[in-house]
């Protein structure tokens, strides 16, 4: 047998070991389960998001406000209907014509399931069409009176042209307008010129005879005051206006029958006026308004007889209207 090699000094004794490492990956785990914190993450985001937002609108309503929206989200349905008549089974309520509690009305019976009102805007007794249909045919009566007094006046005969008829929403204006040969003021002032006077005399006489309230509004041009003046077209306006009010209730129209009284000095130029300091500016005027509450349905008759018509009469005519409200017809000179 042979002998071993004899090593040198600097040569190991046997040479390293070669370490290898397997590492083995186990099947059947499926995908990974690190993404349940997102949902739960969302969750709370979204609660908190709906927090801020019902503080904010704590802080940003009326009490008014968040009862309405309290209201919206309460099951009053359900509750109402729990609680009216006949909900328990049939005969429910304590009799057939019993008082149910019914939101919209409190004294309707249950004989009665809905009411239709006659017109949309009407109240308790009559619409609001019926309403109006009877002050369009008193005021046609008003407007053939005035013509007829102020045509058996001397001091009046002649002023037609000066007056005008016209229907707006608040009721029937009767425009005085000053002229070329005609003026209802002293130049500047608010005194009445004697033929004015007769004139206001015969408006109020016959205004007299209605119920219906009463508003009188100034107009003047646009002619400025000199400078340094303590009176301008403001006060003027409103000077004028009380002294037509003042000149009215001497005629017979009760205090109590005023609404307004008010001067817009040349804010409300007359239309067809292009020139600021067209005569036709200068002018008062007298609206009788709308009646309010249920129409009287023989009175409308009456009326209608004594003018041999309906109130589509009051439709018809001439027009000339200011521009205080788009007119809807009844306008004549």
């Amino acid at each position: 047998m042979a002998t071993a090699a004899k090593r040198g000094r600097n040569e190991p004794a046997e040479p390293p070991k070669i370490v290898i490492v397997k590492k083995i990956v186990g099947d059947g785990h499926g995908g990974h389960h690190g993404g349940a914190w997102k949902v739960a993450y969302a969750d709370f985001v979204t609660a908190m998001m709906a927090f801020f937002l019902l503080l904010w609108i704590l802080g940003a309503t009326t009490e008014k406000q968040r009862k309405g929206i309290a209201d919206y989200f309460s099951p009053t349905l359900v509750e109402m209907r729990e609680k009216s008549a006949g909900s328990n089974g049939a005969f429910g309520g304590d009799s057939i014509i019993s008082k149910d509690h019914y939101a919209h009305r409190a004294s309707q019976t249950g004989s009665k399931s809905i009411t239709i009102p006659k017109d949309a805007s009407g109240g308790s007794k009559e619409g609001a069409a019926a309403i109006r249909s009877r002050d369009r045919i008193r005021f046609q009566m008003l407007k053939q009176k005035l013509q007829q007094q102020m045509k058996a006046n001397k001091a009046t005969n002649g002023l037609d042209q000066h007056v005008r008829f016209t229907e707006t929403p608040e009721g029937l204006r009767i425009d005085i307008v000053d002229g070329a040969d005609f003026s209802m003021f002293a130049l500047g002032s608010d005194q009445l010129v004697p033929r004015a006077q007769q004139l206001i005399g015969e408006v109020s006489q016959t205004l007299a005879g209605v119920p219906n309230g009463v508003i009188v509004r100034g107009h003047t041009d646009g002619l400025p005051y000199a400078a340094g003046r303590q009176v301008n077209n403001w006060t003027l306006s409103s000077a004028r206006a009380e002294a037509t009010r003042k000149a009215l209730a001497g005629g017979g129209v009760g205090n109590d029958r005023f609404l307004r009284i008010e001067g817009v000095a040349d804010r409300e130029p007359y239309q067809g006026a292009t020139d600021a300091y067209d005569p036709r500016n200068r002018r008062m005027s007298i609206t009788l308004a709308w009646t309010d509450g249920g129409a009287d349905e023989g009175e409308v008759r009456a009326m209608q007889a004594q003018i041999g018509g309906g109130g589509d009469d009051a439709s018809s005519g001439a027009h000339d209207p200011g521009p205080e409200d788009k007119p809807r017809g009844f306008i004549a000179h």
